[in-house]
């Protein structure tokens, strides 16, 4: 095994290398290795890694789920009103029922595992669209009406609503159809994993009251809970609907309001770890991806993702209606929601591994998403943005 996470190390980070000379984001990258190196590559890769391979796509979604709460700013959305909260939702719900109506067409996938799929699909990469956004910010393009700062607010909260979705749709699984009291189980679920999570996020705080500048301590102590959590559901889940996902965010944002500065350390932290755990992410999710199912699902994918992403476009569109932004600077917010990574590779395996009959179409559409949504988004992003923002490094730095 030992020698398997060394090769995926290696290879991963020259595939980086290889990848970022033409542009395109490293994850791709890291995905090839996995695909390479995987049973349906070389088939070098060692078994005994394979079989955990889905526990270690939670851990690496744990990290990503609580650095998401502890970067939520609440007092965000305060500064930048009403299109914050849209585009926190509105671009999602577009793409998750487009995507229900659409693989349910072109895939036969049962209504339940069509919602699954599209809550999978529906989140923009917090890989590719926070560095472009901070670079943007750091060269003063469209800060002035805060789009960067739109943009990452609006998208990290798309990747946890999303998440919560996944969540609460996974407790519809065991039949095809969806009835009203299925879901009503949804926001039950959510609030109950609200309460669990506000709740452990005030005791956790007080810990680290007690726990004087020991910020790997501490770190070690918030995901230990997570994985308390999440070890808990799979026990608890036939009879008490909470989800472990949504706790883990509660708890992070709690964490964020009563300890800011532990929370910031914290996540700090995270983003040391990230830097390992992505490229184990994305290596076993290309790992596990049967390429026969690649090559049948391939060009209806691709069609099904060129319909969701405008239809994304149209959600997007609305939640910037009213809103001060030239028709330069919208288009500019809809191409931000083209590119998929992070959280496809994060979920788009768990509904094989919890041998869903339809996981492995599910998890290839999945990859498809990334290899086809990630290198295009993240060209467009990188080639448009001086002709579609505003330069303002000589005006007044203030969100509108």
């Amino acid at each position: 095994m030992l020698q398997s996470i060394g090769l995926i190390f290696i290879i991963g980070f020259i595939m980086q290398e290889v990848f970022q000379k033409v542009k395109i984001p490293s994850l791709v990258g890291f995905l090839w290795s996995g695909i390479l190196l995987g049973p349906f590559g070389f088939n070098i890769l060692d078994e005994s890694l394979l079989n955990i391979s889905g526990d270690l796509r939670e851990v690496a979604l744990l990290i990503i789920l609580t650095q998401a709460g502890l970067s939520l700013e609440l007092s965000d959305f305060k500064k930048m009103g009403h299109k914050a909260i849209f585009m926190s939702f509105v671009p999602a719900c577009f793409e998750i029922f487009a995507t229900f109506m659409v693989s349910q067409y072109l895939f036969g996938l049962s209504p339940v595992d069509a919602l699954l799929l599209g809550a999978i699909i529906a989140s923009a990469s917090p890989a590719v669209i926070v560095p472009r956004m901070l670079k943007l910010m750091k060269e003063g393009y469209g800060i002035k009406k805060g789009i960067p700062q739109l943009i990452l607010t609006g998208d990290s909260v798309d990747d946890v609503f999303n998440i919560v979705v996944f969540s609460s749709v996974l407790g519809l699984q065991g039949g095809g159809k969806l009835t009203f009291s299925q879901f009503l189980l949804i926001p039950v679920s959510i609030l109950i994993g609200v309460a669990i999570g506000v709740g452990l996020g005030l005791i956790v705080s007080k810990l680290f009251e007690r726990i004087k500048h020991r910020f790997e301590f501490k770190t070690l102590l918030l995901l230990s809970v997570g994985f308390l959590l999440m070890g808990v559901e799979s026990y608890v889940e036939s009879f008490f609907p909470f989800s472990a996902l949504i706790c883990v965010i509660a708890m992070g944002v709690t964490l964020l309001n009563m300890q800011p500065k532990d929370a910031v350390s914290v996540s700090n932290q995270l983003s040391k770890l990230w830097i390992g755990a992505q490229v184990l992410l994305f290596a076993l999710v290309g790992a596990s991806v049967n390429i026969n199912y690649i090559t049948f699902a391939g060009i209806s994918a691709i069609l099904m993702m060129i319909v969701v992403l405008c239809i994304r476009g149209v959600g997007i569109l609305l939640s910037l209606s009213g809103s001060d932004f030239t028709l330069k600077e919208k288009l500019f917010c809809v191409l931000s929601g083209i590119p998929k990574a992070t959280v496809q590779a994060a979920i788009g395996g768990i509904p094989l591994a919890m041998g869903i009959a339809s996981g492995e179409l599910i998890l290839a559409i999945s990859v498809i998403a990334i290899l086809f949504t990630a290198p295009i988004g993240a060209m467009l992003l990188d080639t448009l943005y001086p002709k579609l923002l505003t330069d303002d490094r000589n005006t007044d730095r203030i969100i509108s």
